[in-house]
């Protein structure tokens, strides 16, 4: 049994992307096996989270190398089922090479010698009129000295072309709207950081679009209660289809779903 009650920016962007895919994840919640992208991705957003425990003089390239290890332990002893994504000792290698040039990107987009982030990781939610439940991580709150508020996420991937930037856009997007209901202060800048091409994107919301951001989250979860109500999930087929797990249990590549588990509540409905 599942329960529709609330949302987040990851759960939204997968009903935008393929309402199928939202109810595998969402209502079914199956297991899906970890991938070497998404567990780097855990890792350097672990040594950077812990990288701003340190003394502001401390924070070093140094300093973060040395932090890979500790995380990739702490990780892998709270999911030991996690090193079944290497074969080799020789892949492991090639993940830590990689997460280490990851970490000494973020040295070239920032000096976080100058910075003292408000929190980072820091979980947020929200309930709108309609009884729908925003929430979600970010990466890490700044506060200027003036009181301006930034929001900062980690992208450990390459910064992708316009067209393609649409997700990552309306994450922020949305954060910006759960951070505006709770304390009715306008974010000054999103900024998102992307270290597999050593890019920063930064943004500044307008009021304008903040309720254009509510508008269509509320929009989306009228269309979530519609395939719910009708247990109608549209499959969306893409080039994206290559990298689903869901593929084997899709009927658009002439595979059978299984039925959709019982939902014992929507909020909206």
């Amino acid at each position: 049994m599942a329960e529709l009650t609330s949302l987040s920016p990851s759960r939204a962007n997968d009903f935008i992307q393929c309402p199928l895919k939202f109810r595998f994840r969402s209502v079914d919640r199956l297991p899906e096996p970890p991938s070497q992208a998404a567990f780097r991705g855990t890792v350097v957003h672990s040594v950077l989270e812990r990288l701003f425990t340190a003394p502001a003089s401390e924070r070093t390239a140094d300093l973060a190398q040395s932090l890979l290890m500790p995380a990739w332990s702490d990780l892998v002893e709270k999911d030991p089922e996690v090193l079944e994504i290497f074969s080799s000792e020789a892949e492991k290698e090639t993940f830590f090479t990689s997460a280490r040039r990851l970490i000494d990107s973020y040295f070239v987009l920032e000096y976080p010698e100058h910075l003292e982030p408000d929190e980072t990781e820091k979980y947020v939610r929200t309930t709108l009129e309609s009884g729908l439940e925003l929430r979600g991580f970010i990466d890490r709150v700044d506060v200027a000295p003036g009181g301006e508020k930034r929001l900062v996420d980690y992208k450990t991937g390459k910064q992708p072309k316009p067209q393609y930037g649409r997700e990552a856009k309306f994450q922020m997007g949305f954060y910006a709207l759960v951070v505006y209901r709770l304390s009715g202060e306008l974010v000054h800048t999103l900024q998102l950081m992307y270290l597999g091409s050593r890019s920063v994107v930064k943004s500044h919301p307008t009021m304008n679009e903040i309720e254009q951001t509510e508008f269509e989250i509320e929009a989306i979860w009228k269309d979530i209660i519609a395939a719910a109500e009708s247990d109608r999930w549209r499959p969306e087929k893409s080039p994206l289809c290559n990298w689903c797990t869901f593929k084997p249990l899709c009927p658009a590549w002439g595979n059978a779903a299984p039925p959709t588990p019982e939902i014992t509540k929507v909020v909206g409905a």
